[in-house]
């Protein structure tokens, strides 16, 4: 099964080879790092005193998931050196902002072929391996395995999506998911959906959401601010992470509010729009022209009139989360397209009343605690695009309106928030096993594997 694996997956990569090349040029989002991806990453020196953990996150998402984690491994474990992968360049570039003083080193994941992967795990020699939430790779699991390096998956959710195309493999998942040595997940549903892959019930653990426990990110983006003077007076919409179709209907509510005789005058709103990939950039850019609204762009040289245009186009990365702490409102996108959602939870712990689409699988649990807290408002499911335009102006007309609405709102998502925390902690009491090796010193306190 792993030989037809791998051909399977040099298949895969020899027909999207070309677009490779083409984003090689374009962009650079596949093609960065393309020597770490076939296991050429730097070497880290062993030494036996300091065991190496190795932390894999997929993209931007799961790189802030691990901040927590990361944080109190290294309170319980001061010595221990980590090690942070990413699968996307923005996954890379996030990892730099959050992780670039606390770690030895930060690489891409290597593609899962077999020789790969070796080359990987002899350069980093990792003590323990820690995955965050979804990647199941089948050589990688195994060859840690092989090497009895322990692999955690922290923080773990199995989407009903993703179990219905595991399920049509099961016999293959069987073996993969039992190359881990523990799963903490998520949510009942989430250890019930691995636990039915066949990994033993034994070694499934349910911590909660460590997100929750992401209250409050680091971000140094004061020039911003004072640029675009987001202290000011006007009220402040958020377009968060946004896909395709989502900024043009924003866009479409958001001029409708500027001209709406229902709004108060109190409350003319700006508009900051954060695509979720940055090879979109230009194409939002372009989008946000056709508007008849001032408009500024975060990349470009400073105007005059950055302080007071209605809308912002925020291209760049690791600068969210500040803007989240002026917002009066922010919509997190990836809902009203249908690709799952995005984390509500940092907009909702800087304090602004979150909005999103109805397509938020990949957050269920976290949505439905919100929502049966009355602690966001989520649109319900659209027909057209002129649909979701109008029950997105709807609601942000209502929350511009009434601000005791939005106290409301921000009130409830606080407790939310405060009654889930502790996941970090109870996360790392169920992994502290596999740390506890020739003492405190973990599996890479092991002889040297080369």
């Amino acid at each position: 099964m792993y030989f037809t694996y791998s051909l399977l997956l040099t298949l895969a990569f020899l027909i999207l080879l070309p677009r490779f090349v083409l984003d090689a040029i374009r962009h650079g989002k596949y093609a960065a790092g393309f020597w770490q991806r076939t296991g050429a990453v730097p070497r880290v020196e062993f030494d036996a005193a300091r065991p190496v953990v190795w932390v894999h996150c997929v993209s931007v998402g799961e790189t802030m998931a691990a901040r927590p984690v990361v944080a109190e491994l290294l309170a319980r474990h001061p010595h221990f050196r980590i090690v942070v992968s990413t699968t996307t360049l923005t996954g890379q570039r996030t990892a730099q902002a959050q992780f670039g003083d606390i770690t030895t080193l930060i690489i891409y994941f290597p593609f899962d072929w077999a020789w790969s992967v070796r080359r990987a795990l002899r350069r980093i020699n990792p003590g323990v391996v820690l995955i965050m939430e979804t990647e199941l790779w089948a050589n990688f699991l195994r060859e840690c395995h092989r090497r009895a390096i322990p692999v955690a998956l922290v923080n773990g959710r199995l989407s009903s999506g993703s179990m219905r195309g595991y399920g049509r493999i099961r016999f293959f998942m069987r073996r993969v998911v039992n190359d881990l040595s523990v799963a903490v997940m998520q949510s009942d549903a989430d250890a019930g959906r691995i636990a039915s892959l066949g990994l033993d019930a034994s070694l499934v653990k349910i911590a909660g959401n460590v997100k929750f426990d992401v209250t409050e990110n680091v971000s140094d983006a004061r020039d911003l601010c004072e640029r675009f003077r987001l202290e000011a007076a006007r009220p402040l919409i958020v377009a968060a992470s946004t896909h395709h179709t989502e900024e043009q209907i924003m866009l479409a509510a958001f001029s409708s509010l500027l001209n709406d005789s229902l709004l108060s005058p109190t409350a003319r709103p700006r508009l900051i729009i954060a695509p979720r990939h940055p090879e979109r950039f230009a194409e939002v850019a372009a989008l946000i022209q056709k508007h008849t609204a001032s408009y500024s762009r975060r990349s470009a040289a400073p105007l005059p009139n950055d302080a007071t245009s209605d809308i912002i186009l925020l291209d760049s990365i690791g600068e969210l989360a500040e803007v989240y702490r002026h917002a009066e409102i922010v919509f997190v996108g990836g809902s009203i397209a249908p690709r799952g959602g995005h984390n509500i939870l940092e907009p909702a712990a800087a304090g602004a009343c979150v909005i999103t689409g109805a397509h938020t699988a990949n957050f269920a649990h976290i949505t439905q605690e919100f929502r049966e807290a009355d602690a966001f408002i989520q649109l319900p499911a659209s027909v057209s695009d002129a649909d979701a335009t109008q029950s997105l102006l709807a609601a942000m007309r209502d929350l511009l309106n009434y601000e005791p609405h939005r106290a409301q709102l921000i009130s409830n998502a606080h407790h939310v928030i405060t009654r889930n925390r502790g996941a970090t902690s109870r996360t790392l009491d169920f992994i502290a096993p596999l740390f506890m090796v020739d003492g405190d010193k973990g599996k890479g306190a092991r002889t040297k594997d080369e």
